[in-house]
């Protein structure tokens, strides 16, 4: 994937996700009788300005796009017209200062359900959880799970995709809980499995934890035909094309893909002499495989995967679809699980009990950004609804700078009586920009680790 495509898919998703935020700040402070000088996406010198609306508002495009802002009329950051002073923030209500200011972090929730919502209607495609071949002595051995059985509850909760299963277990794998799983097997009956999650530790969350459980997907043995490449990938770069058959690598003859995958993999950087079957013809090409570090070893990846028979991905895949009113419940039920497994995260951290390595900054976001955008829109669309939690709940921590961080301010003086004093809100400003550092500082060394680890 090309760096313009990534910054331009972390662009689009950041510039929604500001102005949605924006937007509830704006609207709330219209509908309170607040004027709004100006509605900036991003800070500093203004790009691009537009004035609009009954109060002549500023419509401004900044030079640094990190973030955004609403101005409203106040006499704390300016001298304010007598006829005009009842509409200066300042002086409303602290119950109407309190819904500005909270409207923006709602309008991110707001947003994560629409997207959800709009997911749901329109049909969410996954994998169906049919386990792999299980290691013995593995937790899911253990448990008295085998290859081929399909995951379809965990503790009572439907599982219809591989993403499904992942986020259920993931939730009780950060308090070491076991879980129920019911699966269906072969014959088409059903069993029940208790599978233990404490062999898990924290660092094991920062990854793909399914293997240290000894859960895996179900891979069919399938030939060694070329299916979908990726553009930019070795395997495009090498000249491959769909529906090419691998018949050698280096003279060895290669029967099913996952042959062919593991030599790969165990070839980063290594040219390799491919014998290739493209209809009725023989062609010799060289392949390169890309250099990927895994859990610190480099592994060999091409940019593509084996070809699948419609009938038999129909039958590994399923697509989860509500009508609009179940959708909604879906949606809000989906946004109300993340946020409060957010928070749970949040305070796992503070305890010591997960690890930092979680907070992720700009850098491994924008790669996100990418890599979903590359999937299609749905998955891209899914993201943006992940990161507008992750903001949401971010501007709702009660930190000085931040919009939480008023609403305490507010909280204080609807229990006390009166604002906080100037004093009192420098030192909780000093706090902020310090508490504020400190998690940028660990976001962006995050941001350089993966990126030199891989």
């Amino acid at each position: 994937m090309n760096l313009f495509y990534t910054i331009l898919a972390f662009a689009l998703a950041l510039g929604i996700l500001i102005v949605f935020h924006e937007l509830g700040h704006y609207f709330v402070a219209r509908w309170s009788g607040v004027k709004v000088l100006r509605f900036s996406l991003g800070f500093g010198k203004p790009l691009w300005v537009k004035r609009h609306g009954p109060d002549n508002t500023e419509w401004v495009i900044a030079a640094f796009p990190l973030g955004g802002y609403v101005k409203m009329l106040d006499e704390r950051e300016g001298e304010v017209h007598p006829s005009e002073l009842s509409r200066a923030f300042n002086r409303q209500s602290v119950y109407r200062r309190f819904a500005i200011v909270l409207a923006g972090p709602l309008a991110n929730f707001l947003l994560a359900i629409l997207v959800f919502w709009l997911l749901f209607l329109v049909g969410v495609p996954g994998a169906r959880p049919i386990l792999g071949a299980v290691p013995v002595d593995s937790a899911a051995h253990i448990a008295g799970l085998s290859a081929q059985q399909t995951i379809i509850k965990i503790n009572g909760a439907t599982t219809p995709n591989w993403s499904d299963v992942r986020w259920r277990l993931l939730k009780e794998a950060v308090k070491k809980n076991p879980v129920t799983l019911t699966v269906k097997n072969l014959d088409g009956s059903t069993s029940v499995h208790e599978l233990g999650l404490g062999t898990l530790s924290s660092e094991d969350l920062d990854q793909d934890f399914f293997p240290k459980l000894g859960i895996t997907p179900y891979r069919p043995p399938l030939p060694a035909v070329m299916g979908e490449i990726a553009k930019g990938g070795a395997a495009s770069a090498a000249g491959l094309q769909t529906q090419d058959k691998i018949l050698r690598v280096n003279g060895a003859a290669i029967r099913l893909w996952e042959e062919f995958v593991r030599i790969i993999r165990a070839n980063p950087g290594k040219p390799l002499a491919l014998e290739v079957m493209r209809g009725d013809e023989i062609l010799n090409l060289t392949l390169t495989p890309s250099s990927i570090n895994e859990e610190t070893q480099p592994v060999g990846k091409i940019g593509a995967g084996p070809w699948i028979s419609p009938e038999l991905r129909e039958s590994l895949s399923t697509t989860i679809r509500y009508g609009p009113l179940l959708a909604l419940g879906k949606a809000l039920e989906k946004t109300w699980d993340s946020s409060i497994f957010t928070l749970e995260m949040l305070g796992r951290m503070i305890m010591g009990q997960v690890s930092w390595k979680n907070i992720s900054g700009p850098i491994t976001i924008a790669d996100y950004a990418g890599q979903s955008a590359n999937l299609g829109i749905l998955p891209y669309l899914s993201f943006i609804a992940a990161i507008s939690i992750g903001l949401g709940i971010m501007n709702l921590l009660p930190i000085p700078l931040l919009d939480g961080g008023h609403l305490m301010y507010y909280m204080a003086e609807i229990i006390r009586g009166r604002p906080p004093t100037e004093q009192a809100l420098a030192i909780g400003q000093q706090i902020g920009i310090a508490l504020l550092l400190t998690l940028m500082t660990f976001a962006f060394y995050n941001d350089i680790n993966r990126l030199l680890t891989g």
